[in-house]
């Protein structure tokens, strides 16, 4: 297997399946011996960017940061595997234009579907007032405008949106067999 450094970035709300698809993904990366990171935005959070909250410049810094960390691994040939909400479309732009070898991938679910499979309860937290600029309650979330993959969640299952990742990644030559 050979590969190009890219750094895939799924976008969209919580609860929409970033994780999920990203993790399947990265399973199937893994066992065609790519050479790759995952960066999750929880984790992320947790480590990298700890200390930043949820206003609109702090989500920003967060953005640009695992921007920062996706340019470098990606220039060195590594897939690069972020899932974060990144909700405001200009921050991702901006880093696509760091990054270059960019693959924006649109986790797409309506909001209410996305509150359904709500497991941490934060969609309930956020509308009784708990959590404050909850990405889809009380702060926007901007949806890519022209992303190169979208996936459905509502209307797809996992494996046919792990499909349209890695056939994208084979047709646009990020890997090659």
């Amino acid at each position: 297997m050979n590969q190009r450094g890219v750094t895939l970035w799924f976008t969209g709300l919580s609860g929409a399946g970033k994780t999920t698809i990203s993790s399947a993904v990265a399973e199937e990366l893994r066992s065609r011996q790519c050479k790759l990171e995952v960066l999750d935005g929880d984790i992320v959070r947790q480590n990298l960017t700890k200390g930043l909250g949820f206003s609109k410049e702090d989500r920003d810094e967060n953005i640009r940061r695992i921007g920062f960390v996706s340019h470098l691994l990606t220039r060195n040939g590594v897939i690069v595997i972020v899932s974060a909400i990144s909700p405001y479309r200009e921050i991702r732009e901006e880093v696509r234009g760091r990054i270059g070898d960019f693959v924006e991938v649109y986790v797409n679910a309506p909001l209410e579907v996305c509150e359904a499979r709500d497991v941490k309860g934060l969609y309930k937290k956020a509308r009784a007032g708990e959590i404050k600029q909850f990405t889809g309650i009380d702060d926007p979330y901007e949806p890519p405008l022209n992303p190169e993959i979208e996936c459905r969640t509502d209307q797809e299952t996992l494996e046919e949106s792990k499909a349209k990742v890695l056939k994208y990644l084979e047709t646009s030559g990020y890997l090659t067999v």
